[in-house]
């Protein structure tokens, strides 16, 4: 398969459509690309291309087609639930998979507690560059240098949970790292829907402050 910018990638663009719509499951499609079908790692470019290119993945179907061993690794190697459920062939965000795995984990006396929500780490982000395609947001890191002039570098999803960005329109983001590793300039259109909200109600005066 052709290459892409990312050493990780082994798959072009093209390539990667056509997989998704000949495929019906995640399993299914990691294993039309060839890749190894429990590594969140590649599960995780290859979903960050999927919404790069607004692909629909609607039709996958979710069933149990994993084996004992298949979810003992699949848990082992996962760091969140969003790295998980794509991993067994599920939808990431599909909460009856998420129970149906659980219920399997139970069962086999597998810890998934630390998969859960809790205390996140969050990168607030705003930007007011606004480019012929849209607003674009700088979401990588400066390493330390004096003259502050080293060369950005991505936050790894060991250090960020989420992104918090605010644009020039005051449409407020909420954006896992996941999605968006590897990256260091992100094009905000493409993540619409992590959009949560809007901050000009914040802007405008109260009636009882004078």
């Amino acid at each position: 398969m052709a290459g892409n910018s990312s050493n990780l990638r082994n798959w072009s663009d093209t390539e990667l459509t056509r997989a998704v719509a000949a495929s019906s499951s995640w399993r299914g499609l990691i294993r039309a690309l060839g890749l190894p079908e429990t590594s969140p790692k590649m599960i995780l470019h290859i979903r960050q291309d999927i919404t790069r290119l607004d692909l629909s993945t609607s039709h996958f179907t979710v069933r149990n087609t994993w084996s004992e061993g298949q979810l003992k690794r699949a848990i082992a190697n996962a760091h969140s639930w969003s790295d998980l459920l794509p991993a067994l062939g599920l939808q990431p965000d599909s909460d009856d998979g998420r129970m149906r795995v659980k219920a399997n984990a139970l069962r086999l006396g597998l810890d998934v507690s630390r998969l859960e929500s809790g205390i996140k780490r969050v990168q607030v982000k705003t930007t007011t560059h606004n480019s012929k395609n849209g607003w674009m947001i700088q979401v990588g890191r400066r390493p330390y240098s004096v003259a502050n002039s080293a060369r950005l570098v991505p936050y790894g999803p060991d250090l960020i949970d989420w992104f918090f960005v605010v644009d020039g329109d005051l449409s407020v983001y909420l954006i896992p790292s996941q999605i968006i590793a590897g990256r260091v300039m992100i094009l905000l259109r493409t993540y619409h829907k992590y959009i949560v909200g809007n901050a000009a109600g914040l802007m405008m005066p109260r009636p009882d402050v004078v």
